[in-house]
């Protein structure tokens, strides 16, 4: 049986700022990120299963990425927390905001790699994640690739 892709698109709105930058994202602001999660797997063959002829039903994908990613990510403001930044994060979860600190510059490029991670962990034993696309604008992305990774 062949090898099989396929790819599931999600959307979540998340502010940030990095810390130390030298251009306009030093200064609080957000994106509509765009994130679309492919994995890889064989068709279920089992005439009797349920999910026949299914890789990984989207439906489970879905809800292992929203769990992830989606519903932590969606509407919150991330900061790297070994920053001062982390300063402004705390006095705003005091006022009831939404803030994640994270252990990394949350850089696009930062977080597909802890995305993949998180992703990967949660998976059936067989599929496996095979891409990930995280854009932050029409016009600018950052992917991994297992292949990259191994």
């Amino acid at each position: 049986m062949s090898n099989i892709r396929i790819t599931k698109l999600f959307t979540f709105e998340t502010g940030h700022a990095l810390y130390g930058y030298d251009g306009k994202c030093k200064n609080v602001h957000g994106h509509s990120y765009k994130l679309a999660v492919t994995v890889i797997g064989k068709p279920i063959t089992d005439t009797n299963a349920i999910k026949l002829g299914m890789v990984i039903d989207f439906g489970d994908l879905k809800r292992i990425v929203n769990t992830e990613i989606v519903d932590v990510f969606d509407h919150a403001t991330v900061f790297n927390k070994n920053t001062p930044h982390a300063e402004l994060g705390e006095e705003l979860q005091k006022r009831g905001h939404e803030v994640i600190l994270l252990n990394y510059q949350p850089t696009s490029e930062n977080m597909v790699i802890d995305f993949a991670e998180k992703i990967k962990n949660r998976l059936p034993e067989n599929i496996q994640l095979h891409s990930l696309r995280l854009s932050e604008t029409e016009s600018s992305y950052a992917e991994w690739h297992a292949s990259d990774n191994n």
